[in-house]
């Protein structure tokens, strides 16, 4: 039995985190992704998947039932800052949608976007052909450009519908 709740260790990493990067200047390597897929999970009813399949991180319950979710979290540290990337993204495996968490200084989440597996692909396929395209990395701006925000720390969860087409 675990002597702390996952709760608390998370709010610990969070504040280290945020601290060591206070006094170095650069980010706690690491810390950011697993807090992500904590946020996720717990804001999007997701479970995370242990071990991990390859091409997913976790699988959705509810509205999403059954969904594979590929996770990747930004910190984003000065808003007015152009061209952060999020991570690579696992083009060449099989996963339903990706969802970018966004977190603010001290890795607390600020918004969730998720993007559906065809627009991500049709994106990649409509970029210039580099071979950073061809790896699937994509910027924070393009993703939130094809994606929905479905969740909020204002609003909570955004979306009623998973997608509408209409």
């Amino acid at each position: 039995m675990a002597v702390y709740s996952v709760d608390k260790l998370i709010a610990e990493a969070r504040r280290l985190s945020a601290e060591y990067r206070k006094a170095t200047g650069r980010p706690l390597g690491g810390v950011s992704a697993e807090i992500a897929e904590y946020d996720a999970a717990r804001l999007m009813d997701l479970e995370i998947c242990e071990p991990k399949p390859g091409g997913y991180d976790a699988i959705g319950r509810g509205k999403r039932a059954g969904m594979r979710i590929q996770i990747k979290g930004r910190t984003i540290f000065d808003e007015g800052k152009t061209g952060q990337r999020i991570g690579q993204l696992k083009i060449e495996q099989d996963w339903d949608s990706v969802m970018l968490v966004l977190m603010d200084e001290n890795l607390e989440a600020f918004e969730i976007y998720e993007a559906r597996r065809e627009d991500i692909m049709q994106a990649v396929a409509d970029s210039n052909i580099s071979n950073r395209n061809k790896r699937g990395a994509m910027s924070v701006a393009k993703f939130k450009a094809i994606s929905r925000l479905v969740w909020t720390r204002e609003n909570g969860a955004e979306d009623d519908e998973i997608w509408n087409n209409a």
